[in-house]
C-alpha cells in the first residue's frame, strides 16, 4: 500500500525542471518495485533507497538543494503472512483496524505541533521549517530523511484492515471534528473511500465563506484514501 500526496509548491521559482505530478509517479513507481522486489529492507530503508533513485533521475538538471524542490507526503505498508510493516512521513495518515475493533492511528505530527504564527508566510516555511530541525520533513531529493519517518512493524494477526489518507480526506476529524479516528475508519469500512471524500467535499463547501474550520487553509485539498482488509 503507498499513498503520495505531492507538496504543491507557492508560485515562484522551485530549481526544478520537473512537476510534482513528474516527482510523485518517479518516487511511487521506485517505492513499489523496491517493496516488492528487496523484502530484506526496512521500509525506511525502501524509503531512502527511493528518495535517492528519484534524485538521481534529475540531479543533472535540477537544483536538488532548492527547498522548493518537488516533494510528497508518504504513507506506506507492507504485509507477509508474519508481519505487517507500517511507514508515515509528514502529515498523510495510516489507520490500523485490530481484530478487537481497536483503531491505532500511525500520525507523523510535526507539521502539525508547530505553532501557527510560525507558518505565517511560505517563505518562512521553506526556510526555517521545511526539512529542518525544529520543522517537519517531506520525501524531496534527501535520501536521510527516511529516517524522520514513522515506522514500525507488528504481527500481522494484530491487523485486520488498513486505511491509507492523504491529508485532505483526514479534514473530516482534524479540522471538522465530525468524529474522531475510529469514526473515519468506520466511514470507509462501511461506506467506502468515496463516501468520506464526498462528505469532506460537503463540509469545505460549506465552510468556504465562514472559514470557520479552515483558516487560512485552501477550501479543497487533494484526498485519496485507501482501503485494505487482510
Amino acid at each position: 500500500m503507498i499513498v503520495l500526496d505531492g507538496v504543491t509548491p507557492p508560485r515562484g521559482r522551485t530549481g526544478c525542471l520537473h512537476s510534482v505530478p513528474w516527482f510523485t509517479a518517479r518516487l511511487g513507481g521506485a517505492l513499489t518495485e523496491l517493496s516488492l522486489s528487496s523484502r530484506d529492507l526496512t521500509l525506511p530503508e525502501v524509503l531512502s533507497r527511493a528518495i535517492g533513485r528519484t534524485a538521481e533521475a534529475h540531479a543533472d538538471t535540477c537544483e536538488l538543494s532548492h527547498p522548493r524542490t518537488p516533494q510528497a507526503t508518504v504513507a506506506l505498508a507492507r504485509w507477509s503472512a508474519d508481519t505487517v510493516e507500517y511507514l508515515v512521513l509528514s502529515d498523510s495518515a495510516l489507520l490500523l483496524h485490530g481484530p478487537d475493533g481497536r483503531v491505532t492511528p500511525v500520525l507523523d505530527d510535526r507539521l502539525a505541533r508547530i505553532p501557527r504564527s510560525r507558518l505565517a508566510t511560505d517563505a518562512l516555511v521553506d526556510t526555517t521549517l521545511r526539512n529542518k530541525e525544529g520543522g517537519f520533513f517531506t520525501a524531496a531529493a534527501d535520501p536521510s530523511v527516511a529516517v524522520r519517518a514513522v515506522a514500525g512493524t507488528l504481527p500481522r494477526h494484530e491487523v485486520r484492515a488498513l486505511a491509507a489518507l492523504t491529508d485532505g480526506a483526514t479534514r473530516w476529524t482534524e479540522k471538522f471534528r465530525e468524529g474522531d479516528w475510529p469514526a473515519l475508519f468506520d466511514v470507509v469500512a462501511k461506506e467506502g473511500a468515496r463516501s468520506l471524500v464526498d462528505r469532506v467535499r460537503e463540509l469545505e463547501t460549506a465552510d468556504r465563506e465562514e472559514r470557520a474550520f479552515l483558516g487560512r487553509s485552501k477550501t479543497h485539498d487533494d484526498a485519496t484514501v485507501v482501503y485494505v482488509e487482510l
